[in-house]
């Protein structure tokens, strides 16, 4: 199957020829891409679209010569760049077209950042290695490169460290550095997966302007059709390895005729509660008064202190078996109000109250709430340790509670069945899970605790459309069985609509619009809910080919 677009008189910018990438032996398969063929044509966008593993980011550094040689390499195919095979030139060559005629930006910024250096000597970078510009000339081009990319204050953000951005920005000063050189090819790599909607919204826009101002040819991966429909002129969908589907944008999402092609479209969210609200007289779990949160650093020896208003009077209640969403951009504090929800950071002032027990501010916070309250964490990752076994992280919380460990690992045993990775799990590092499996041994790590509030901080923001819509199905389901009071903090209204009773929407530490999920969604009174809305990618935007 060929996903070439066909334009009489153009020639493609990249031609990848039949394609194939060897795995390194004892894994799942033994090519990672098997005879893949695509082109990329002149001031288009291809978008290459698939779950965890199908091999899409491998041909994006293939192109990049990033793979890991000689354990993971291309095989057999050729790789097409304005006609010259990238197979076959060395590592020199490679390192001169990156940058200059090739460029890319990565999934996470903050990994792909250096974080003790400057935004601007790491654009900086990008010059020093393909030429020798004159300091005033350097910086005048990085100003320019920050503002192009709609950045706010370019003199300011020059001098700061990545650390001092938000995620859409650092995403920005990415998207900087791989187009201040002006390619000819941009190869986007997952880059909007993490970012909340409105975010995402915008770096997809501007990558459009840009293109069409420069004529930039895009390779864009990715896993949610949602994205697909916002920016692509054509579409191949690849499933292990394979290209199953390929085609104009608008003929791949209208009539999909290949089954994987389908599953895909049919696991975004469709933002539409379909469970029935709990009635009559159900115990409320939390009720949150005048909760406030303010962020503050210290005075320097040449820097001013500053402090950050992270929650300012926010107010809300939750009953057993209900869920409440609370949605907003980065930055808008809908973390930092879930982190104060669970004791990991101190309110200020206002009450937190527990089952009608008002929770302590300090170091009391967790001791009296004895453990009912439980979190499932953004990156699974990052929160389990590496050198614990599965089991032996789950196992932990109920031990450190008194819980017998044979009770314990009992417990375990039946929660790694319940969230269908089987007891055998147990016996395994997280390492050797996908990102959804180990999203589902975050929730059964919460769940041995037997908690009676879960707060879910962004759990699914960087699955793939299909597990995300299976660990959203796992989390009704337990919130369901176990009767949780549920707290889920999102940037997807999408996913806010499918999962919650109530949304409050957050904006720059206050709630803004809080009411039932179909009210908020389906007549939102505020300003901002409405750009929320507006910003959610949809299928119906697709461009036509």
């Amino acid at each position: 199957m060929s996903g070439k677009p066909s334009m009489p008189g153009l020639q493609p910018v990249l031609d990848v020829i039949g394609l194939s990438i060897s795995l390194p032996k004892g894994a799942d398969r033994a090519l990672a891409v098997t005879e893949a063929s695509l082109s990329v044509m002149p001031g288009q966008t291809l978008c290459v679209v698939g779950e965890s593993g199908s091999g899409k980011s491998m041909i994006a550094n293939s192109v990049m010569g990033l793979l890991p040689k000689p354990d993971v390499q291309p095989v057999a195919g050729q790789i097409l760049f304005d006609g010259v095979d990238l197979l076959k030139l060395t590592e020199d060559q490679m390192r001169e077209l990156r940058g200059r005629r090739i460029g890319m930006v990565f999934q996470e910024p903050m990994t792909a950042l250096n974080p003790v250096m400057r935004i601007g000597d790491q654009i900086g970078e990008v010059f020093d290695a393909h030429g020798n510009v004159p300091a005033a000339e350097k910086r005048r081009r990085i100003l320019a490169a920050l503002a192009d990319v709609g950045l706010p204050d370019p003199e300011l953000l020059i001098d700061s460290y990545p650390f001092r951005l938000s995620g859409g920005q650092r995403q920005r000063v990415m998207i900087a550095c791989a187009l201040v050189l002006e390619p000819v090819l941009l190869i986007c790599d997952e880059p909007t997966t993490a970012l909340d909607v409105t975010t995402q919204a915008q770096i997809l826009k501007l990558m459009r302007e840009l293109q069409e101002r420069r004529g930039t040819a895009v390779l864009f991966i990715t896993h949610d059709f949602g994205v697909v429909s916002e920016i692509a002129d054509h579409v191949v969908v690849m499933q292990m390895g394979t290209m199953v589907e390929s085609g104009p944008a608008r003929e791949v999402l209208d009539s999909p005729k290949h089954p994987y092609t389908r599953k895909l479209i049919a696991a975004i969210p469709t933002g539409i509660a379909e469970r029935v609200t709990p009635g009559g007289e159900v115990a409320e779990v939390l009720k949150v008064v005048d909760l406030c949160k303010t962020y503050k650093t210290g005075n320097g020896l040449f820097k001013k202190g500053r402090s950050v208003q992270a929650a300012r009077n926010i107010n809300f209640n939750l009953r057993r078996g209900e869920t409440l969403g609370i949605v907003g951009e980065s930055g808008s504090g809908k973390s930092s109000v879930g982190r104060c929800l669970v004791g990991l950071a101190p309110f200020d002032t206002g009450q937190i109250l527990f089952n009608g027990r008002s929770l302590s501010k300090g170091s009391e916070f967790r001791r009296q709430a004895g453990g009912k309250i439980q979190m499932v964490f953004q990156d699974p990752y990052a929160s389990l340790n590496p050198r614990h076994r599965v089991g032996a992280a789950i196992a932990g919380g109920p031990i450190a509670q008194g819980v017998s460990k044979s009770e314990a690992m009992e417990r375990t045993a039946a929660l790694l069945k319940l969230v269908g990775l089987g007891a055998d799990a147990a016996e395994r590092y997280p390492h050797e899970f996908s990102g959804g499996q180990r999203q589902r041994i975050g929730i059964a790590r919460a769940l041995a605790m037997r908690p009676e509030l879960l707060v879910a901080d962004e759990p699914v923001s960087a699955l793939d459309v299909s597990v995300q819509a299976q660990v959203l199905e796992l989390f009704a389901q337990v919130r369901d069985q176990f009767k949780l009071a549920m707290v889920f903090i999102t940037h997807d209204l999408r996913v806010a609509g499918q999962m919650c009773d109530h949304i409050a929407v957050m904006q720059r530490g206050a709630v803004v619009e809080y009411g039932e999920t179909h009210r908020v969604l389906g007549d939102p009174q505020n300003a901002y809910t409405q750009k929320l809305i507006e910003a959610v990618p949809k299928l119906a935007s697709a461009v036509t080919a």
